[in-house]
């Protein structure tokens, strides 16, 4: 190794961070407020040998920086960190830890197991208070100089469709990995994600936006890799602008943007969850990695008087310091990369409210916020919050800015618990059903802020609430204490596997009204991968650490009939506008004909009671909004009946219009009940069962 490399070193500029390439080298910045020396490392092309160590020559503020001249794309290259090794004063600078700059758009080598990537001496019983002298250097992934040639021209906003359309959730590994039909070397990647056979499968159902689980750089936590699990769902982040190489093709970083506009070509939007609440460094006994060595008491929020301790708003270690103006701006920069340069149509935000926070708590006007809407290229992009973190006041379900979409856990309970036939939660469902308007109509926002989903990544798929009563988590390792209690499932008679067909039965319908409340309401609907067949894993409600067919969709079992409905479903809601209302409704009179735009009755016509706590069956019939404006006025008129009794039950119409009859559009019994034999003006909901109308002129009915 030598001190100084075979190229000019000139101060640089502190303007960009991270390592940027022109023509005559590599400019390198990079930010750290409390260290006292920055020094820039090169190694061998394939990361093995470190050639060079150069102390950055300049520093702007907070910012380090230097120019390399003649340094070409492809180097390989890292950080060491020289400061005060305090721990109890909330500084962890240890130039013997090799360090990842935190703008790197592409990583070399992977991260290994081994005590030398501790800052502190684990043997010492001084614990994370004592100090590490072995290099660490050998055992982690390096940075590289990227060649943004091969993005071609940058894009200058989102793709953006529509904010009513189906959001897929997706793992990007999980969805492809078992599917005959995407070609061998392409599944578990991002390129089979955009594959033919998922992009016909995805039009089938009519999804406008696919939401990938994460896909920035990760690491697998140790207790996991000691038990042979891995970090799968990806909530583990170390590198936020550089995707996780394990699911990378044949094209290895090509692909992820090839990915992009396969899916944009197909009219499908792409949307990233991303967790910028916390990192893969973990609490004070973690690894350090990135920015733990370069400044930790910058990039994290340490507990008030005690700063060798991390605030752990998140439940993973450690939090994110998003109020500090450099950590802001990577996240925004972050951001930025991906709509700009992968052509990322939206972000979904991991515990949101912990981006929120201030030193004062939760703020919807915060920091964060107001740079996202106030940024011009992500302004214009789709944001959806997880509305929650395990902080002080954490929950904070409809409390984010107009331009916000929620993932509401709210209409999840609720549809849930109604179809498990629980008290009082007819009530609730009626909320559920028109968009949340309890809990997010106010400050002008929209009816499909609420995004709504029964099953999600987190917790138990729509097949194992009907499956199973309790988790059954015992592959992770953690005697089944881990993943959530409140599952409000139901096995509906046996716990499981059954080949009894009266429960199969049973089930099959409790899927099919469950998916068919979820796009009958007012709201954005989201999916969850695998949904639509009936994927399981076998009650694992916490399937985190589960790249294996636990985790993965099974399409070997794919249920063709409910798959089938789940399209009509999709296609029912698209044509009708008056199941996708950008304006909340709340029984006001129309303009135009002095209907009001959303009715309740009960199946005989008449008013509902809504105190009595066993109310089981409703009707419900939707019209266009009394507040929408005129260029969206529509005649669409959808009627929809709920029956959750064991036995079928006579509903009573709505008046139809001259010339205009009603007819069955959804049907969750699949045919039970004939409408021909019906009387007119009147139809029969079976059992267990949601069916919805719709009107038609008499004459298209006859043909």
């Amino acid at each position: 190794m030598t001190d100084t490399p075979n190229h000019r070193l000139s101060s640089g500029n502190p303007c960009t961070l991270g390592a940027v390439h022109d023509d005559g080298g590599v400019n390198f910045a990079v930010f750290s407020e409390n260290a006292t020396r920055i020094e820039l490392c090169l190694f061998t092309p394939d990361g093995a040998r470190e050639t060079a160590r150069i102390a950055l020559p300049e520093r702007t503020g907070p910012v380090w920086h230097g120019y390399l001249e003649g340094l070409p794309k492809g180097t390989v290259y890292g950080y060491r960190a020289h400061g005060s090794y305090a721990p109890e004063q909330g500084h962890r600078f240890n130039p013997n830890k090799l360090l990842m700059d935190p703008y790197t758009r592409e990583l070399r080598g992977g991260w290994k197991r081994d005590p030398a990537v501790l800052g502190y001496d684990a043997k010492s019983s001084g614990a994370d208070l004592s100090f590490n002298t072995r290099d660490s250097a050998p055992f982690v992934a390096k940075s590289v100089v990227s060649d943004f040639s091969i993005f071609g021209t940058l894009r200058n906003g989102a793709h953006r469709r529509s904010e009513r359309d189906l959001i897929y959730e997706a793992h990007p590994k999980g969805l492809t990995v078992t599917h005959p039909g995407v070609p061998e070397a392409l599944r578990g990647t991002y390129e089979g994600l955009a594959s033919d056979a998922m992009i016909e499968h995805l039009h089938r159902l009519g999804v406008g936006a696919v939401e990938l689980l994460p896909v920035h750089a990760l690491i697998d936590d140790a207790f996991l890799l000691e038990k042979g699990l891995v970090n799968y769902w990806g909530y583990n982040s170390v590198g936020f602008f550089a995707p996780e190489p394990r699911y990378f093709g044949p094209s290895g970083l090509l692909g992820f943007r090839t990915m992009v506009d396969r899916f944009h070509d197909a009219g499908i939007e792409v949307i990233l969850d991303v967790v910028y609440n916390h990192t893969a460094e973990g609490d004070q006994y973690g690894p350090t990695l990135c920015y733990r060595g370069l400044d930790n008491a910058s990039y994290y929020r340490l507990i008030n008087g005690q700063p060798r301790y991390y605030v752990n708003d998140t439940g993973t270690g450690n939090t994110v310091n998003v109020a500090h103006p450099f950590v802001l701006r990577m996240v925004l920069d972050s951001l930025r990369f991906w709509v700009e340069c992968m052509g990322i149509d939206g972000f979904r935000f991991d515990l949101a409210t912990t981006l929120g926070r201030e030193d004062y708590g939760f703020d919807k006007h915060g920091g964060f916020f107001d740079a996202l809407r106030q940024d011009p290229v992500l302004a214009k992009v789709r944001m959806i919050a997880e509305p929650w973190d395990i902080g002080p006041g954490g929950y904070r379900l409809g409390g984010y800015p107009h331009e916000f979409l929620e993932w509401n856990d709210t209409f999840r309970d609720t549809v849930r618990r109604y179809w498990r036939n629980d008290d009082h939660s007819a009530q609730e469902l009626s909320a559920r059903l028109l968009g949340s308007a309890d809990k997010f109509d106010r400050a002008g926002r929209r009816s499909w802020a609420s995004v709504n989903f029964v099953a999600a990544h987190d917790g138990f798929t729509l097949a194992d609430i009907t499956r199973y009563n309790e988790r059954h988590n015992e592959a992770n390792g953690e005697k089944n204490q881990d993943g959530h209690n409140a599952n409000y499932s139901d096995n509906c008679g046996v716990e499981g596997d059954t080949d009894d067909p009266a429960i199969l039965a049973k089930r099959a319908r409790r899927q099919r009204n469950m998916l068919a409340t979820l796009f009958l309401s007012q709201g954005t609907p989201m999916l969850l991968a695998g949904d639509e067949f009936g994927n399981s894993q076998q009650g694992n409600n916490n399937a985190y650490c589960q790249d294996n067919a636990v985790g993965w969709v099974n399409w070997g079992n794919a249920d063709a009939e409910l798959m089938y409905f789940v399209e009509q479903l999709s296609a029912f809601r698209v044509k009708h506008r008056a199941l996708r209302q950008t304006r909340f409704l709340h029984g006001a009179a129309r303009a135009a004909d002095g209907l009001p735009d959303v009715e309740w009755t009960d199946f005989s016509g008449g008013p509902l009671h809504w105190r009595d706590p066993g109310l089981t069956n409703f009707c419900l019939t939707l019209r266009c909004s009394a507040e929408a404006p005129e260029y969206e006025a529509s005649d669409d008129t959808v009627f929809i009946a709920f029956n959750r009794e064991e036995t079928s039950m006579t509903s009573v119409l709505p008046d139809a219009p001259g010339g205009r009859r009603w007819v069955r559009g959804i049907d969750t019994s699949l045919g039970e009940v004939n409408d021909e034999d019906g009387v007119p003006g009147q139809a029969v909901i079976a059992r267990r069962s949601v069916a919805a109308f719709v009107l038609e002129d008499v004459e298209e009915v006859a043909a």
